[in-house]
């Protein structure tokens, strides 16, 4: 089959790399135009785009699928050289952009999306970041039928995976990105087949991964110590977590850890105590120990190292 592909993060190119082992080919990649990255913002290609240019693959950028959009010359860009390469199916990874009906009918098969979640869970933009947020023991990969919802499509194959208790969203991407490469093969083998049956979703368990926001770094410290546990594994690399000492410095926190589910006597935020162990603060229930920190315009830190400098911080209130 001639398969088109779609995407933008390394989860994508993870793919692509998969289809190009696997011998498919790849007339068409669609991934999101350059960006500015980096201390001098440069524009950097995405990882998508740079696999598809060591492989010599056609390419497009645009910044918009609507034909009736604001980037509607763009988009008929678009449309034109997919109806041009031909394709039997597009397969989408992260791809970050909406594609409308007009794209999803275009291929003979359509368009397949890896999508890093056991559907219905976890529909949406950030699933392996609010599958760690929630404290769920599993996740893994739907390979599904694209239709014009919010991946509301039937399931074609589904591969689970169990959420260690240490993983961050560092961590678990690349599990699930290795998984989703293997997974779309699997699928298109099937689909050449003709051994590929689409499953209709529950309509029970249902959940949205809503995107993460940058205000969402903030250590509230009203939470318990289990959730922010969580929210600290979730949020690793990005955006990361973060407090403000009692002077306003802000830090940036690596590694945490619930110590207990009850309080002993102190306020939401309380440094309880300030050692080589970590930083102990006082939640909404339980005590979380801060084990890695950064200071403004340090290294992330052992808290061992990271305490040497600075004043002891207990009965100290962050905020």
């Amino acid at each position: 089959m001639r398969v088109a592909f779609a995407g933008t993060p390394e989860f994508a190119a993870q793919a692509l790399r998969a289809l190009l082992d696997a011998g498919y080919a790849v007339p068409l990649v669609l991934t999101q135009p350059d960006r500015p990255a980096g201390r001098g913002m440069k524009l950097q290609a995405s990882p998508v785009k740079l696999i598809a240019a060591d492989a010599q693959l056609a390419v497009l950028q645009p910044q918009g699928l609507r034909l009736d959009g604001r980037y509607g010359d763009q988009a008929a860009q678009a449309h034109a050289a997919l109806r041009a390469a031909q394709a039997d199916v597009l397969v989408v990874a992260a791809y970050g952009l909406i594609l409308p009906t007009s794209v999803l009918t275009l291929p003979r098969y359509g368009c397949l999306n890896i999508h890093g979640s056991l559907l219905p869970r976890w529909r949406g933009a950030a699933p392996i970041q609010r599958a760690i947020e929630a404290g769920d023991a599993q996740t893994g990969i739907t390979l599904m039928q694209m239709d014009a919802g919010l991946d509301t499509g039937d399931m074609l194959l589904e591969q689970a995976l169990a959420i260690d208790p240490a993983d961050t969203a560092a961590t678990l991407h690349d599990k699930l990105a290795d998984l989703g490469a293997a997974l779309v093969v699997q699928g298109l083998d099937a689909l050449e087949r003709g051994d590929l049956h689409p499953r209709r979703q529950p309509e029970v368990g249902v959940t949205y991964a809503a995107k993460i926001a940058k205000d969402e770094a903030r250590m509230q410290w009203t939470l318990s110590a289990d959730q922010l546990a969580r929210k600290v594994r979730a949020f690793t690399p990005w955006p990361g977590t973060q407090f403000h000492l009692p002077d306003g410095a802000l830090v940036k926190v690596g590694a945490a850890e619930a110590l207990q589910a009850t309080s002993p006597a102190g306020l939401p935020g309380q440094v309880l105590q300030s050692s080589a162990e970590g930083l102990d603060v006082c939640c909404g229930e339980g005590v979380l120990r801060i084990t890695r920190l950064q200071r403004p315009g340090g290294t992330m830190q052992h808290a061992a190292q990271w305490r040497q400098p600075g004043p002891d911080l207990t009965g100290l209130m962050l905020s």
